[in-house]
């Protein structure tokens, strides 16, 4: 049987573009970067760079694509934005029109794609720290939320933060922290620590995206930004089109994930 944590990322992405790999891709490629996706007309491009510019916690910008061509350059030469993530939505006047497994009939000339830093690159750190991760050890995403934090607003798009959760013990906190601090284009230090209520959530066995996960006695929920926000984003601003990854089903990158360590 396949390891999935041991294949590279060239060979998932090849799995993934021939339809032989269609799951949630946290514990892939153990130790490379993952990223979201957001895919904006050429109109909207320069509105989102601003905006993820000025949200860098929800949206750190790893590479940004020339307007019309689906390869990212830096972070994947020879890989195609098109076919190379196992599922997009698709996003029209605010509303999800479509979840596709390739972009054949949705590409155009004028897109511009921005990948953006994706939590599941820290948490081989997680693991090596000994910190268990209960959506990989279960078998499912993990759980996302839209909070009652508000995002800087620019030009079109404004809206509320979306995050990601990860039960961890009491213990193991400070260390956490510690270790996913060390990696800002990959969301960094979580945003918040306990009562999700502070943050907007009323119910954590019932998240917007992705599947809950157990939470254990001697465990906190802990918080960390997203790069669902944009798909929120989307939701919100209502822009005329708005491309990306299905949450959970990131793109897979060539760099480690120590590539963007800061310490």
């Amino acid at each position: 049987m396949l390891n999935l944590a041991d294949i590279s990322p060239n060979e998932a992405r090849t799995l993934i573009r021939a339809g032989k790999l269609d799951q949630p891709t946290s514990g892939m490629c153990k130790g490379h970067v993952q990223a979201n996706l957001v895919i904006v007309p050429k109109s909207l491009a320069y509105d989102f760079l601003l905006f993820a510019q000025r949200n860098p916690k929800p949206c750190p910008i790893l590479d940004v694509t020339d307007i019309g061509n689906p390869e990212p350059k830096f972070m994947a030469p020879g890989a195609d934005l098109r076919y190379d993530l196992a599922r997009y939505r698709i996003y029209k006047h605010g509303k999800l029109v479509d979840e596709v497994s390739n972009l054949e009939d949705y590409w155009q000339d004028d897109l511009v794609g921005f990948l953006l830093g994706c939590s599941f690159s820290f948490e081989s750190a997680l693991m090596n720290a000994s910190i268990p991760i209960r959506h990989i050890e279960d078998n499912h995403n993990v759980p996302m939320y839209i909070t009652n934090i508000d995002t800087v607003p620019a030009g079109v798009f404004s809206g509320k933060m979306v995050v990601s959760m990860r039960p961890i013990p009491y213990h193991q906190v400070t260390r956490a922290v510690q270790a996913t601090s060390r990696f800002p284009q990959v969301h960094g230090a979580p945003v918040h620590i306990g009562d999700p209520s502070l943050i907007g959530i009323t119910d954590i066995n019932k998240p917007d995206f992705g599947d809950a996960s157990r939470i254990n006695e001697g465990e906190v929920p802990v918080f960390w930004a997203c790069g669902v926000t944009p798909q929120n984003i989307a939701i919100t601003s209502k822009p005329e089109l708005m491309i990306t990854h299905a949450p959970g089903y990131m793109f897979i990158c060539d760099p480690k994930d120590e590539d963007l360590a800061v310490l």
